[in-house]
């Protein structure tokens, strides 16, 4: 890619006349499946087309991108994300990946070591016993001897327990009561919150701008134009939300959406300038952590989870919500804490009306087990199913967490993204970072090669819900898609061939001829190497470029 460039935008803001001409390569837009050419005025998409037409724009453009082949496709939109935590994870200890107990235990005295000073708390995440051979956790005796007594907060992968060094545990009040305390092992529940809340609150500012920056840039480089920071008081704070607004305004990374997830806490949503009064509102935890809400027993525990709300406070949540114009949102991820939130967001529209309710689209984080009659209520409500397929990636298959979690035949029900878009559900991809990464190709790839093969969905369907459907889960129907209007936040990628992929093969083989007019995407099949990011803009300005 070659280019007449221009100085950077202005650091206070993506504003600015700048006109953009791109051409030579191919633009992923429903408004010319052929299109090779793209013109940007300002903020906006101002058309799109052939090199031959694009002459026309040669006199007026402020730069030329010559694209060289290179592909032109919508930023991607990750619609669930915890940015403080993200950074903390790419700045700091990040556990994920350990491949046993020994190992991780000595990351963690290694990080300690390294530390200019031990005092404050220390915080790393990523653990997971379920892939170690020891088959469990460290103890509290192990956790303290490789912290060298200092405070250290540890997260599982999922985020719903934690490990917590004895000095840590000192630090929180009253821990020794709250509903989820061990003694000896992670801590869950109300405990693990009251945990987390102390660990965080001992951030400084520049600490968790550092962790904010960390995420935003990270973000920009994978080609991610706009974040959906899921807020809230048991898993981060106001003031961290406010920062993180804040910083994004600063207009130099992707655009962030914040939602705060807290019963009643609509006019805290409104003052911290949130779009919504959900994301992580808890109605169960984990599937890893044994606190997701069944209506089974778990196959390898004698309980069937946690559950944090009933269907009658979701169902006043969403008449509260919808009464002030603003979204409500879940999280819920056993069947049946989205039974509850089937229950109470039904249960409300009968209060208030269905339509109002349907109208704001209110939104269900990870829904990770549903049923055929759960899917339906979800059409029938109007509900968006905000999903990360990372997690089927990362715990899926024969020998993965689900099985150990569920047993074979209830892992194989979850993430039924194919039923779901069958049924008109509007779906959100996002990674929930950092319980998995930011990687918004390999979660397009990991809808799209399913570990249940009923479950997969079109290469296309999956990267529409990782771009328009973040988009369209917020209200913006007509973002997220490069066509004459649209705002102009976009990637450029080094990709090879451009083919269509569908789970029927029949579906594909018509879709690649040309006379189909369905624009092509790069070839995502496991092992194939994924799309490599030139250049993010958001809103007509730059915020990643590759180095040479």
């Amino acid at each position: 890619m070659t280019e007449r460039t221009l100085p950077p935008c202005p650091p206070s803001g993506r504003r600015g006349p700048r006109t953009v001409l791109l051409r030579g390569g191919a633009v992923y837009s429903p408004a010319d499946p052929f299109a090779t050419a793209m013109l940007v005025e300002g903020e906006h998409i101002a058309w799109v087309g052939s090199d031959g037409a694009a002459e026309a724009y040669v006199g007026a453009a402020d730069e030329i991108v010559e694209l060289d082949g290179a592909l032109v496709t919508p930023a991607f939109v990750d619609a669930h994300v915890h940015a403080t935590s993200a950074g903390l994870a790419l700045t700091g200890l990040d556990l994920t990946g350990s491949p046993s107990l020994a190992a991780a235990l000595a990351a963690l005295t290694a990080f300690v070591e390294a530390q200019p000073e031990r005092g404050g708390v220390l915080i790393g995440h990523g653990w997971d016993e379920t892939g170690w051979p020891e088959g469990r956790p460290p103890t509290l005796a192990e956790l303290d001897a490789a912290a060298r007594g200092a405070a250290v907060y540890l997260s599982r992968t999922d985020v719903h327990s934690a490990l917590a060094t004895t000095a840590l545990r000192t630090l929180t009040e009253g821990l020794a009561g709250r509903p989820g305390h061990s003694a000896e092992g992670p801590l869950t529940k109300d405990a693990h919150h009251a945990v987390r809340q102390t660990a965080l609150a001992h951030l400084s500012p520049e600490q968790r701008r550092r962790a904010q920056r960390a995420t935003l840039a990270r973000a920009a480089e994978l080609g991610i134009g706009a974040l959906h920071e899921c807020a809230g008081p048991e898993i981060s704070s106001e003031q961290d939300l406010a920062a993180l607004l804040a910083l994004a305004a600063e207009g130099d990374g992707p655009e962030v959406f914040g939602y705060w997830g807290e019963l009643g806490g609509i006019e805290t949503a409104r003052r911290l300038g949130a779009v919504g009064a959900g994301g992580d509102l808890f109605v169960d935890g984990a599937l890893g952590s044994h606190t997701a809400c069944l209506h089974t027993a778990y196959a390898d525990a004698d309980h069937t989870g946690t559950a944090y709300l009933t269907a009658e406070q979701v169902a006043d949540h969403v008449a509260a919500c919808t009464e002030a114009g603003l979204q409500a949102g879940f999280h819920a991820i056993g069947d049946a804490a989205v039974a509850a939130v089937i229950d109470g967001v039904r249960a409300a529209g009968e209060r208030v009306g269905a339509d109002r309710v349907r109208a704001l689209r209110h939104r269900v984080e990870h829904a990770e087990a549903l049923d055929d009659k759960a899917i339906a209520a979800f059409a029938e409500l109007g509900l968006t199913a905000s999903v990360q397929p990372a997690f089927d990636a990362a715990w899926g298959g024969p020998d993965g967490m689900y099985v150990q979690r569920l047993g074979a035949d209830r892992a194989a029900g979850l993430n039924p993204f194919a039923a779901l878009l069958r049924t008109g559900v509007p779906l959100a991809f996002g990674s929930d970072a950092p319980v998995t990464p930011l990687d918004p190709w390999g979660t397009v790839r990991a809808a799209a090669f399913h570990r249940t093969p009923a479950h997969r969905i079109s290469v296309r369907a999956a990267f529409t819900a990782h771009t328009r459907g973040g988009w369209r889960a917020i209200g913006r129907d007509q973002d997220g898609v490069l066509v004459p209007g649209a705002v102009a936040s976009y990637a450029i990628w080094a990709a090879d061939e451009l083919v269509v992929q569908a789970p029927d093969a029949r579906v594909a083989g018509w879709s690649t001829d040309p006379r189909s007019g369905t624009p092509g995407l790069p070839d995502l099949s496991p092992g194939h190497p994924l799309p490599a990011c030139l250049r993010t803009v958001v809103r007509g300005c730059t915020v990643h470029r590759a180095a040479e």
